[in-house]
């Protein structure tokens, strides 16, 4: 008997950590922001080596009063992964790893404008929407939140945020287009003209307009998106709606996310 409520109790408490990860969960996202805005993994990275504690808070802008939640913040990150930690004989002393130099600003694949796009409140805002979508007609919680506006559509009025998911979109294409080009790049051969439909600033397109001299390439996306951005000889801009037409073409590149 003793022993059948024992078993009960683990179960439950089992149960009750699991919703608590779940609640608290967004303080390893929004940690992970904060070292991004503290610009943490380039100071890290600046200083050359393992960096002790002291040295960290002393280069960051931070208020005075502060300093003492540095060491809190640190274990959430490294906990998370995104820091080795080692100890001297007097404090703990931080170095990066894979994850965190993909969050320095000029790293090639550096991932910071997916990072603040994501987290920023533009887009974490509509999350908290997702109860209400279900119970309207709107096509996304992103129109609830924002009175009926697509994010297309906001992002063509707000030319900040346009910039920055922009970028976004084009971080996460770098390292894709570094590996299709390198594995995939017979897809390419023989052709005379692609449209990269919905490339955005066209960073995988410059790749193959750049390695096929001969490939006629268009880069299709929104007016506001493609607005302003600058030509090659065989790569142009062309602004409009895929729902609506596509420029004649022998290929089409279209990148889906799974």
């Amino acid at each position: 008997m003793g022993s059948h409520s024992e078993d009960n109790v683990e179960k439950l408490l089992q149960a009750q950590t699991q919703v608590f990860n779940h609640i608290f969960s967004f303080i390893n996202s929004m940690s992970l922001k904060c070292a991004i805005e503290l610009s943490i993994p380039d100071i890290i990275q600046n200083y050359g080596e393992p960096i002790p504690l002291s040295q960290l808070i002393a280069k960051l802008p931070i208020n005075p009063s502060k300093t003492g939640d540095i060491y809190r913040l640190m274990r959430v990150l490294t906990h998370s992964g995104f820091f080795n930690v080692t100890k001297n004989d007097v404090e703990v002393m931080y170095e990066l790893n894979d994850a965190s130099r993909l969050l320095l600003k000029d790293h090639p694949y550096s991932m910071t404008s997916m990072l603040h796009v994501i987290l920023g409140p533009i887009m974490s805002k509509p999350w908290c929407q997702l109860s209400n979508w279900y119970k309207n007609d709107d096509p996304s919680p992103f129109h609830t939140e924002n009175n009926g506006i697509a994010l297309w559509d906001f992002a063509g009025h707000d030319p900040k945020f346009n910039h920055l998911f922009n970028e976004a979109m084009a971080c996460e294409t770098r390292m894709a287009s570094s590996v299709m080009m390198g594995k995939f790049k017979g897809v390419f051969e023989g052709l005379e003209s692609l449209v990269d439909v919905g490339g955005g600033i066209g960073t995988i397109t410059k790749v193959i307009a750049k390695s096929f001299p001969n490939i006629a390439c268009i880069v299709f996306d929104l007016p506001h998106v493609v607005d302003g951005l600058e030509a090659s000889e065989n790569l142009k801009y062309v602004g409009g709606d895929m729902f609506e037409a596509i420029p004649p073409t022998q290929s089409i590149l279209l990148k889906v996310k799974c």
